[in-house]
């Protein structure tokens, strides 16, 4: 499976980023689609995540300014950020639990995956 995030980078406070993960890889569905972040010194958290079904979990912390969404015919989850603050800095991770896949040889497997992370970094 490959994972392709898209859209990091540097904004000021008060600006805007979208961000994108598009999964590829013999997938046959995806239970949920995320985001997490790690700001410096920080443990890794959610951001949001939204089911297979479009219920959506938000972090506290972006409720009201982010917004998730997800096309399951192109396995890709975006994340719309608005409203950016400082605090909002970090590297952002995309996750995709329960991804069900076809390997080589016709065995169907469901494994969760991470991104490598896409860096966007808030000025004040």
């Amino acid at each position: 499976v490959q994972l392709v995030e898209s859209g990091g980078d540097l904004v000021q406070a008060g600006g805007s980023l979208r961000l994108s993960c598009a999964a590829s890889g013999s997938i046959i569905s995806i239970n949920d689609m995320g985001w997490h972040r790690q700001a410096p010194g920080k443990q890794r958290g959610l951001v949001a995540a939204i089911t297979a079904g479009g219920s959506r979990n938000y972090g506290d912390s972006v409720k009201g300014r982010f917004t998730i969404s997800r096309d399951n015919a192109k396995y890709t989850v975006t994340l719309q950020m608005n409203s950016l603050t400082s605090e909002d800095t970090g590297v952002y991770y995309c996750y995709l639990k329960g991804l069900g896949r076809l390997r080589p040889g016709g065995a169907y497997t469901v494994n969760d995956y991470w991104g490598q992370g896409i860096q966007v970094t808030v000025s004040s």
